[in-house]
């Protein structure tokens, strides 16, 4: 697979690499210095599950989230945080970039945008009280969630990007890192704009159940309840469900896949788990097809993957996608974009342009 790079580096190049990045780290921090922003982190800590679905609480896990919460959140907020910098939004995606080409994270990044932003409802017109990409993932209460669970693993790789760029929100973080995984995993360039502002506090945090379940009783009505709760449609249920393309599922976590298949026992990154793609670091339009033939057992087929094919309004979008890989990116970068700015409050409100 094209994308599964060495991890065997020339030493002399990871050396001189290695420098390069530390000089331009500290350029930035020192360019970025100047302008007298700090840093602020949520009071509360982290603590999560190891369940994406339904699976128990795993105590070791929970004292892990408790040590890497002490290093991610040191001080309080008491402000919601204003505009992004730009110039700090530049940068951070370059890091970013590194930081997927270094360490396969593409999955786990877009499912962190997504899970911050996908518990917007718009029958509830008070900010933040709506939900939406608003930050709040990062507190505990949010983080417990069943379905983030796992998460923690995304705020750690995130974290020193975030000591770095202090002039940029944790909700634009979490949207600017999803959409540069999907781009870098060949996706389309998302239309993005940025400015969110943060949530204050915990109980700013939105109550448990408004995300997705993977295997629901009746899956295509359940779909339709969490997304059209959102504002979303059918177009954008099945768009988006072509992000599977990217990623593994563990069942020492969420209770679905296997242990390993032939695509994911030798990695990149962490080996194990079923994937929904052969290629699951490529983003194109390989999970309609895999899903429509459903020909590999080692291939992964959730309940809620299957309904697209088996409703008939579903069924529409899949095939299309499916045969022309085109209009799925087309669709996919629309509704993706439309997904991250769900419950947001920008400042300015009009937000910054993508750059």
């Amino acid at each position: 697979m094209a994308e599964r790079v060495s991890l065997a580096l020339n030493t002399t190049t990871t050396t001189m690499a290695s420098s390069l990045r530390t000089q331009v780290s500290a350029s930035r921090l020192l360019r970025f210095s100047s302008s007298g922003s700090k840093l602020s982190f949520p009071s509360s800590s982290l603590s999560f599950t190891r369940s994406l679905v339904s699976s128990p609480l795993l105590s070791q896990k929970r004292c892990q989230a408790a040590l890497v919460n002490r290093s991610f959140s040191s001080a309080a907020t008491t402000h919601c945080t204003a505009a992004t910098d730009p110039e700090q939004l530049k940068s951070a995606r370059e890091d970013i970039k590194e930081l997927l080409n270094t360490k396969f994270c593409h999955p786990i990044l877009v499912r962190l945008g997504w899970h911050d932003a996908g518990t917007y409802n718009k029958n509830i017109s008070e900010w933040p009280q709506r939900g939406g990409a608003n930050g709040s993932l990062r507190y505990e209460i949010e983080l417990k969630h069943a379905a983030n669970a796992g998460l923690v693993n995304a705020l750690n790789l995130i974290k020193h990007i975030k000591d770095m760029y202090s002039g940029i929100s944790y909700a634009d973080l979490f949207q600017l890192a999803s959409a540069t995984a999907i781009e870098e995993a060949g996706g389309p360039k998302i239309p993005m704009k940025y400015g969110r502002v943060d949530t204050s506090g915990p109980h700013e945090c939105p109550e448990e159940g408004r995300l997705p379940d993977a295997g629901p009783p009746s899956p295509a009505n359940h779909l339709r309840e969490v997304f059209y709760r959102m504002g979303l449609d059918d177009k954008d249920i099945v768009a988006l469900s072509g992000a599977h393309t990217l990623g593994r599922s563990r069942p020492e976590r969420s209770g679905w896949g296997k242990p390993e298949t032939k695509y994911t026992k030798e990695g990149p990154g962490a080996p194990g788990g079923q994937s929904w793609t052969p290629e699951w670091l490529k983003f194109d339009n390989s999970y309609f097809t895999e899903i429509k033939e459903k020909r590999d057992e080692d291939l992964l087929v959730l309940p809620t993957d299957a309904a697209i094919f088996e409703d008939p309004s579903f069924k529409v979008y899949a095939e299309k996608y499916a045969a022309d890989q085109d209009a799925f990116f087309k669709d996919y970068a629309e509704s993706h974009a439309k997904l991250s700015n769900l419950g947001a409050k920008f400042n300015p409100p009009e937000g910054t342009c993508d750059f």
